[in-house]
Order: C-alpha cells, then structure tokens, then sequence
C-alpha cells in the first residue's frame, strides 16, 4: 500500500488509491458492468476487499438500472451480489425517508440478499448487506454473556457472518450501527457492544477502532467541555494502543483504508496527541472521508484544522 503523497488537493472519492475500482466507477457510470465484473471477480478469496468494492459499485450504480440489466444478462455471484448491495441502499434510503415504497423495497432487498447468498454460499457479503437492513426492524436476540447492557439485537445473524469471516470489518461496523440512538438503541449500548467487539479483535485489527466510532457517534455539542472527550486517560490510551498495534501494519495493506485511517488520526488530534497524529494523517495521503469530520462540521474544514495541528499542509483556500 503506497497512499501517495499529499499534493495540495484532497481526493474524496470512496475508491482512494484502488485503481482498478476507481476505473470500475467511471464504466459504471457509464453503463457498462464488463469491469465490474473483472474486479468483483478476483476478490472472491478476499472479503474485506469485495465487501468495499460491491458496496463502492453499488452506490455508483443505485441511481441507474445497470445492476438490474447486468443480473438478467449475466446471472452470476458478481452480478447477484451488485443486485443485492443496490437494492439495500434503495430500501435503506427509502426507510430513512420515509418513502411509501420503503416495505416493497425492502421486500425485494431480502430476496435478493438470499439469492446472493445461494449463489456464493461461502461469501458473508450478501449477510452483511442483509445486516445492514437490520436497524429497520429492532431484532431481538439475546446478547451473549460478558456486555453490561446485554442489549438484544440481531445477534444470530451476525453470528452466521462470523461464522464465514471472524473479523470481517463491514459486519463489525454494521452490527455496531444497530445499537445507535439515532436507530432506536442508546449510547451505553453502543459502547457496550463496541468494546465487547472491539477487546476480542486481534491487537492488531482495525476492529480495535469500534470504541472510538462509537464515541464520535455519541458526540452531542451541546454538552459540557463535550470536545474534550478523548483527552480522558481512557480513550487517549485507546488511540495510542492502536498507533501502536495496528498503525504499522497499514503499510501492508493492498489499498489505504482510509476511514479507520481518520477516525484514529482524529481522536489523536483530540486527545493532543498530534506527533502521533501526523503519522496517521501523512499515512493517508491525500485521500480522505467525510467521516468522522462531518460530525464537528464541514469535513473539508474538520481536516485541514487537523492537519494544521500536525503542522501537515492543506489546500489553498478557494
């Protein structure tokens, strides 16, 4: 992984240094699926990397027919699985805005998880989209033992995932995503549940982030010296524990993982940390999320601050 060095511009798009499904967005776009298929296909031994990549092509493709067009034509686990990650992101948008066709939606995103899933029976990615469906209903299994809250949540269906791909890092963040406050759970749980997660990943996983999505997530400005968070003992040695563990292990990785990039770059920044921080942010490049910025405010504004902390350049301003 060689994220490139920061030329003046920040590069936003979800691709980041992954070629091959940067050019994949641009035929897509386009109309043509040929690509798609190609890079879909030489991941089917590498779910982190066909998670990102069928999600990444499915939000270029949920505003067109091309996903339906291409599964008529060339029923197969690639075409299947970009049908199933469209059709969760039409039913999510639906629900999220209360859309009278959420149910129907939602209706043909499960069968088309399930026809995935037949298809790839091996591939936890058409479960993880079917998880992503999961905050629209409350599910309610038990927790397992060891989480103070015990919240119930989709539990068994995360299980079977596990069960297919131990840490596979979409499904973490997924299931995490069911015991937020904004969808109907609260912020002990989702604490809870990101540091049960979080403790029993590997050192060196990017899992090992959960805690520190789940604090952003619970970030309410209105409260109390509510920025200061992350300089408390506890999530500042959280940070440092993954710069330590995990940061060293991103030079490895085929593509720069941004998001988990920014979210440890960010709470060191805010844990005063910014040696530290620099590492992070210089290993990013010039790519970049919106999350977790967004949530203090403009991201584009949100990272030029924390870079400037780190004494790391940033664009001109227009």
């Amino acid at each position: 992984m060689a994220a490139g060095l920061f030329e003046g511009q920040y590069v936003w798009h979800p691709a980041a240094d992954d070629r091959v499904l940067a050019s994949t967005c641009v035929d897509v776009r386009a109309g043509r699926w040929a690509s798609a298929r190609a890079a879909l296909a030489e991941t089917r031994d590498d779910f982190a990397l066909r998670a990102h990549r069928s999600l990444v092509v499915a939000s270029e493709a949920a505003d067109s027919d091309l996903a339906e067009h291409w599964l008529a034509e060339e029923p197969a686990p690639e075409s299947a699985l970009v049908w199933a990650r469209v059709a969760v992101l039409r039913a999510l948008r639906a629900a999220d805005t209360r859309d009278p066709r959420a149910e129907p939606l939602e209706r043909i995103a499960l069968s088309a998880c399930e026809r995935a899933a037949a298809m790839a029976p091996a591939d936890p990615t058409p479960w993880v989209a079917k998880l992503a469906m999961a905050r629209l209903h409350r599910l309610r299994d038990p927790a397992p033992q060891g989480l103070l809250t015990a919240p119930p949540g989709p539990w068994r269906l995360f299980a079977h995932i596990l069960s297919l791909d131990p840490w596979h890092r979409e499904a973490h963040h997924r299931f995490l995503a069911c015991f937020f406050a904004r969808y109907g759970g609260s912020v002990n749980a989702a604490w809870d549940v990101a540091a049960f997660l979080g403790q029993r990943a590997p050192a060196d996983s990017a899992l090992r982030l959960l805690p520190l999505v789940a604090l952003v997530e619970s970030h309410d400005p209105a409260r109390l010296l509510a920025g200061r968070v992350w300089e408390q003992p506890q999530w500042r040695s959280t940070a440092l524990a993954i710069y330590q563990n995990w940061l060293p292990t991103v030079a490895g990785h085929r593509f720069t993982p941004v998001l988990d990039l920014a979210y440890l770059a960010h709470a060191l920044v805010q844990g005063g940390r910014e040696f530290e921080a620099r590492a992070v942010l210089t290993a990013m490049g010039p790519y970049a999320s919106r999350m977790p910025w967004c949530v203090f405010g403009d991201p584009v504004e949100q990272l030029s601050r924390a870079r400037r902390a780190c004494g790391l350049p940033v664009p001109p301003t227009p």
